[in-house]
């Protein structure tokens, strides 16, 4: 099957986007992620990079992974019941290992479950129309489980959401010195994970994957609309969802960031306005690739596409060096942190051109590849490497 450099390119913004945000799950206590006001107190620089981030990106660009990998079960669905099953099982597999041993941030885990329910359905939808609304409907319900949750909680912050002095030593001790005791309390993270998935983001995230095959079997995301009908979505969506987002953030920071308010109810714009950009985001991609492509940096960003989930662990390798292994834990703010970022992105750059300039997958890819083979009972061609 030949590639679609536009949705290598797509997806390499996704992976390197997501790393914007997760640079801070990084470098700043777990708490610091949602909540800018994590140590009591908040600078304007501070207050000012949050916020940029979150209009723009926070949410956006896992929201657009989830499409994607959306898009791809339906592309897949060709492969059969054994090649598929074979295939998420060992994402999931390779997930927990990941969210246990490496980083208690890990989305590997929760898109081969969700995966694993959410082929199915693609698989069994009537119609195209039938998926859409389907995915819809589901990320709604999270939508509204979320709004549900803020409701019956109480006003009062806990230390997920300001953690104390103590707290805060803990974490960067266990983070930083490894062993059982990190372990341990990334396996509970995890497990505090997996209930969250179930109870609440897994219906959002279900919601996407079954819109990002919706948005494939169209073909929308195979290109086949027009370039006029691309850029007037694209303007469209990213403003409208703007306009539903921002709203959001001026109120969590005129409330000073309140646990009740800003913990629950005020995620809901970020997260109603997320596939709106996102979507928004690609968009204008399709709209604008006749110009896009003549940029080298562009086919750069379309490699780091092609060996997506070899990025991704990547940037898992290079952080947590540079955090917990060479003492740079909590040394940054969120400003400073975003500085780091684009040294990372050359980093998977420039790996990604150097490693397709001899093999045709990423390193991982290809084992994923030939693991999947193995489970589902399929022999490889020798060439497909």
């Amino acid at each position: 099957m030949e590639r679609n450099v536009t949705l290598d390119f797509i997806r390499g913004v996704a992976i390197l986007g997501i790393l914007l945000l997760n640079i801070n799950a990084f470098g700043l206590p777990k708490a610091a992620y949602l909540n800018p006001a994590w140590y009591g107190d908040i600078t304007l620089r501070d207050a000012w990079t949050w916020a940029v981030l979150d209009i723009t990106a926070q949410v956006k660009f896992l929201t657009l992974f989830a499409i994607l990998f959306g898009a791809g079960l339906q592309m897949l669905l060709g492969r059969g019941k054994r090649w598929i099953q074979s295939r998420l099982t060992l994402l999931v597999l390779l997930g927990f290992i990941h969210g246990l041993l490496f980083w208690d941030g890990d989305i590997l885990l929760a898109y081969g479950l969700i995966g694993l329910v959410s082929w199915r359905m693609i698989r069994d939808a009537q119609s195209l129309k039938t998926l859409f609304n389907t995915g819809v409907m589901l990320y709604l319900t999270g939508i509204a489980v979320l709004l549900l949750l803020g409701f019956i909680s109480g006003s009062e912050p806990n230390r997920a959401w300001i953690p104390d002095v103590s707290s805060l030593q803990y974490e960067a001790w266990w983070k930083t010195h490894g062993g059982f005791e990190a372990v341990s309390n990334r396996a509970d993270m995890l497990s505090n994970s997996l209930l969250a998935l179930g109870a609440q983001y897994g219906w959002q995230l279900a919601g996407l994957m079954l819109l990002g095959a919706a948005l494939m079997r169209s073909g929308w995301l195979k290109g086949q609309f027009s370039l006029r009908h691309y850029r007037k979505t694209g303007v469209l969506l990213v403003l409208v969802g703007l306009l539903i987002n921002i709203p959001g953030v001026v109120a969590q920071w005129l409330l000073g960031w309140e646990y009740r308010w800003c913990a629950f109810i005020l995620q809901a714009p970020r997260e109603l306005s997320a596939p709106l950009q996102t979507v928004g985001y690609a968009s204008l991609i399709f709209g604008f690739w006749p110009q896009l492509v003549r940029f080298r940096l562009v086919n750069a960003v379309a490699c780091v596409g092609r060996m997506a989930l070899s990025n991704y662990l990547l940037q898992t390798l290079i952080c947590t060096t540079l955090f917990y292994h060479l003492g740079l834990f909590m040394k940054f703010d969120r400003l400073q942190l975003l500085g780091i970022v684009p040294l990372i992105w050359t980093v998977n750059i420039l790996f990604s051109v150097f490693w397709l300039r001899y093999f045709r997958q990423g390193p991982l890819e290809w084992l994923w590849r030939q693991l999947t083979a193995r489970a589902a009972g399929v022999s490889l061609p020798h060439t497909s490497r």
